[in-house]
């Protein structure tokens, strides 16, 4: 098949080798571009947590260009997060394999509300609420800002070229906003017509949702939300 990976660059260059390898060809069109954000106080967000929770592996590589410290915990939202944790150098990694919930839930089964505050580093835009979960939960939250994701603002000529042609067999969608984002760009193209030949893949239902703004050969969803079952 021929796919569309719409995640960012540093994500959708090893999932397009995963794919190569099972004899799919794809194209990236990285609908959103990550830019890092300063953060003058890391320093004092920093002291005294217990943990460091990350919602994208975005989330951890920004913490690693803002602050040498390896040994902190991780606790991340997935396989893939966890996997760029380790790829930095960080040394205890927890990966909670699904989405805000489950990391919610494995934090507060591994870890102790009274040892410490917690580290969320998130970028701007922020979806679902970790804080709220993990603070009715007995933990102090801090949140720090680290990066922020910037929007494309047409579709890349290859991609329309593909839609346009009926060369395209499936496009993977990885969250709520890229997957409405990615709705709007082909509205505004005139291609929505051309969807009804492709197949959407979301990471979760809510993304399936968002997706479903356009008519589809059909939408599937992942039966659990990471790359891998995807």
């Amino acid at each position: 098949m021929r796919l569309l990976i719409t995640r960012p660059i540093e994500d959708a260059a090893p999932l397009a080798e995963v794919l190569a390898e099972r004899g799919h060809e794809t194209i990236i069109e990285a609908l959103m571009t990550i830019n890092d954000v300063t953060a003058p106080d890391l320093d004092t967000d920093t002291n005294g947590v217990q943990a460091v929770l990350i919602t994208s592996a975005n989330g951890i590589r920004a913490f690693a260009r803002a602050n040498a410290e390896r040994t902190i915990p991780v606790c991340a939202v997935g396989d893939a997060s966890a996997r760029a944790a380790r790829e930095l150098g960080f040394t205890q990694v927890h990966s909670a394999g699904g989405d805000v919930e489950t990391l919610a839930a494995m934090v507060e089964k591994d870890f102790n509300g009274a040892a410490g505050p917690l580290l969320h580093v998130a970028g701007t835009h922020i979806a679902g609420d970790l804080a709220g979960r993990m603070t009715q939960a007995g933990f102090e939250m801090r949140r720090v800002v680290l990066y922020e994701a910037y929007a494309s603002e047409t579709l890349g000529p290859k991609t329309a070229a593909a839609l346009q042609s009926g060369a395209l067999d499936g496009v993977l969608l990885f969250s709520p906003r890229t997957a409405e984002l990615f709705c709007r760009l082909v509205t505004d193209a005139g291609l929505g017509e051309n969807c009804r030949q492709v197949t959407a893949w979301g990471l979760s239902a809510a993304v399936a949702e968002k997706a479903s703004a356009l008519s589809w050969a059909d939408i599937k969803v992942a039966a659990t939300p990471d790359s891998q079952a995807l």
